[in-house]
């Protein structure tokens, strides 16, 4: 416990009274993203029960964690890819010890018995925020997954492999185009039946639910895609759009776009045109069970569009 240094940390759980100064807090942090304001967190607050922190110093507030109760668990928050404490400015490796202590007491005081932490890329920093990190290690956390996304330094060159080039040219040859678009039912039925086929999975989100989170939030949630001439779509990508990183959130590819390159065509319009003046450009992740199994198939594809790895973290701490 680091209880004993410096001004001690409270604890305050999330009501809705505080929505506004948490959104607030998301948008003027280092580190936070849309995916933390309380109309994207809760429009699937049916699943998880929400025990979302806030944390105050002197009286003002020096972090927010959103997170869940599953069970005697603290998640992290178990509806996120992400989502470890987010910061201001102000706030320093000191304060991070002291926001940890208290959240490891309230933990305690509430039967919670160990806590799932789903630490935030550092793709997605404004600036170094890894204070998180040190009181991690401090308290003894478990490395539990590590799962191996790819992405593009947009900054750099990132020049692609002879493969995607040809497949490129010939999209562009049969005609095809890469367009932004509103249509949403298209898309999910063309990713319903590419996640059947791929891996015999369904999509986590609903057609009825992607409509709610575009209209909540239309300058962060954006959906690409590529028609042959009867206007069917062949292919899509639907993009998740922060302030430093493009993240691919869905991939959906027909045969007959697999055949033209038609998202070989969307991703280089994204990388190279629409997103050439972001930071990152995040392909998603290529592992599962925790990051013990790697898809090698699927990451030499982003690979080849000159991706390297970044890795999205998960650690335990046993009360």
């Amino acid at each position: 416990m680091f209880s004993n240094i410096a001004e001690p940390v409270t604890v305050v759980p999330y009501t809705s009274e505080y929505k506004q100064t948490w959104d607030n807090y998301v948008d003027e942090s280092r580190n936070g993203v849309f995916l933390f304001h309380r109309n994207y967190m809760e429009y699937h607050s049916d699943r998880f029960k929400d025990h979302s922190l806030m944390f105050f110093k002197k009286k003002q507030l020096v972090g927010i964690l959103p997170a869940n109760i599953k069970d005697d668990v603290l998640q992290s928050h178990g509806g996120l890819t992400f989502g470890g404490l987010i910061i201001g400015y102000s706030t320093k490796t000191l304060t991070m010890l002291q926001i940890f202590d208290a959240l490891i007491s309230h933990c305690q005081k509430n039967g919670v018995n160990s806590i799932f932490y789903k630490a935030i890329p550092y793709i997605y920093h404004s600036v170094p925020t890894s204070e998180d990190l040190y009181a991690l290690f401090r308290y003894t956390a478990k490395l539990v997954a590590r799962n191996a996304s790819s992405c593009i330094y947009l900054p750099y060159d990132h020049p692609f492999s002879d493969g995607r080039m040809y497949n490129i040219k010939k999209a562009q040859k049969h005609g095809l185009t890469a367009t932004q678009t509103s249509d949403i039912d298209s898309f999910m039925q063309l990713l319903k039946e590419t996640l059947s086929r791929r891996h015999n999975v369904k999509p986590v989100h609903t057609s009825e639910e992607m409509k709610l989170l575009i209209d909540r939030f239309p300058d962060n949630i954006k959906l690409f895609a590529s028609y042959n001439d009867g206007e069917q779509m062949l292919s899509g990508l639907l993009i998740y759009e922060s302030k430093n990183v493009v993240h691919v959130q869905y991939a959906a590819n027909s045969e007959e776009g697999m055949n033209l390159g038609a998202q070989d065509l969307i991703e280089n319009y994204l990388i190279n045109t629409y997103y050439k003046d972001k930071r990152y450009y995040d392909f998603g992740i290529s592992t599962e069970n925790f990051g013990q199994v790697l898809n090698e198939g699927l990451i030499a594809r982003k690979e080849t569009f000159g991706a390297n790895s970044v890795m999205y973290d998960q650690y335990e701490i046993c009360l």
